[in-house]
């Protein structure tokens, strides 16, 4: 089975809704979005993963370097409603995702 990931920018603020798997099959696609939304303009950027069902260790490290790259520009990236699999690689390296703000 093919796993796919689309992203699509958010109505009401900067950012996008990611859905699908961010894994080995969608690496591109993932690195594409992450691409498009760190340039756009803007303080924050919002990224929905709502609609994420699942993000594989490179994928985590991928929102990890976007949010120390924003980071360095004076900016944020905030995820929203992140997957299970992104909370707990969070639990198990918290310093290596130091970088990643989750909204309340």
């Amino acid at each position: 089975m093919t796993t796919t990931l689309t992203a699509l920018p958010l109505p009401d603020r900067p950012g996008a809704r990611l859905s699908g798997s961010g894994d080995l099959d969608t690496r591109q696609a993932l690195s594409a979005a992450i691409g498009v939304v760190t340039g756009l303009p803007g303080p924050v950027i919002h990224l929905d993963l709502s609609a994420v069902a699942f993000l594989d260790m490179a994928a985590v490290a991928a929102l990890v370097e976007a949010s120390a790259t924003l980071s360095g520009q004076g900016r944020r990236l905030l995820l929203h409603d992140p997957p299970y699999s992104l909370r707990k690689v969070v639990e198990m390296f918290p310093d290596e995702c130091a970088a990643l703000e989750v909204a309340a």
